[in-house]
């Protein structure tokens, strides 16, 4: 039997298999069903509040070639908390809107397939100023945030989740990105899974780049615990879970000692 009708072998391998296009029907979109909304509604019990206005922020200005060249991952990180203007910036860099299309899409500062946009932004603000330590939602189609919970020690859970990367709590703030697979699959079928994780990466190489214009570093995590992280977040790990975190703090400056 050739090798491509042999069947697959391990999740990884039923996972490649079965997204293929051969295996793709009639999407939910070509059937004529509703779309999902661009953006979870927030809970009209939670306060929100608006970040600074990315267009106003003074950035300093960064060569891209020397960002990219400067780009790696960071885990330890100045006592040093962010500004808000910082965190602007930085959720306008992965997940900012450059325009919307009514309810049928939206254009952003990155790319995604079909400008499906699946992912939501949560927060774990351990250091910014201005904001309590705790779990917040970024709410992109109105660049504002929504405060989810307040917790002095939800650091310490999700760095548990993390399989106890310690340095998760010594970080200004942690972007979890959560994706809601059927603003993807809606149009793409099975096949939107891919695009999910494709995505991802967009998301966070923004956030690496964006960070060097700011003074931060940044550490991207893909080793979490589903199960707890989706707990911790208040999702069912189905029809919303987490793809992917990063860690985001000030860059120690030589010589200070700081951690």
């Amino acid at each position: 039997m050739p090798d491509h009708m042999l069947p697959p072998t391990g999740a990884g391998q039923e996972f490649l298999e079965r997204t293929k296009y051969r295996y793709q029907g009639r999407s939910d979109q070509e059937n004529g069903m509703s779309r999902p909304p661009l953006e979870l509604a927030a809970d009209p019990d939670l306060p929100v509040f608006d970040l600074p206005d990315p267009a106003s922020l003074v950035i300093p200005q960064i060569d891209l070639r020397s960002a990219i060249g400067r780009r790696h991952s960071v885990r330890s990180y100045a006592r040093e908390p962010l500004s808000l203007e910082d965190l602007s910036f930085l959720l306008w860099c992965t997940q900012g809107l450059k325009s919307v299309h009514g309810t049928q899409a939206t254009f952003r500062t990155v790319p995604s397939a079909g400008a499906r946009h699946a992912f939501e932004t949560c927060l774990l603000a351990n250091d910014v100023d201005g904001l309590e330590p705790g779990l917040y939602r970024y709410l992109a189609l109105s660049h504002r945030l929504c405060r989810v919970k307040t917790d002095p020690t939800l650091h310490i859970d999700i760095a548990h989740a993390c399989l106890d990367q310690a340095f998760v709590m010594r970080c200004g703030v942690v972007f979890l990105w959560t994706a809601v697979p059927y603003r993807m699959t809606w149009r793409y079928g099975e096949r939107g899974y891919r695009n999910l994780h494709l995505d991802a990466g967009h998301v966070c190489q923004n956030l690496y780049l964006a960070a060097e214009a700011v003074g931060c570093g940044v550490c991207a995590i893909a080793a979490f615990d589903d199960d707890a992280m989706a707990e911790i977040l208040g999702i069912d790990g189905k029809e919303q879970f987490l793809i992917y975190l990063a860690t985001v703090g000030k860059r120690e400056r030589a010589g200070d000692g700081a951690g």
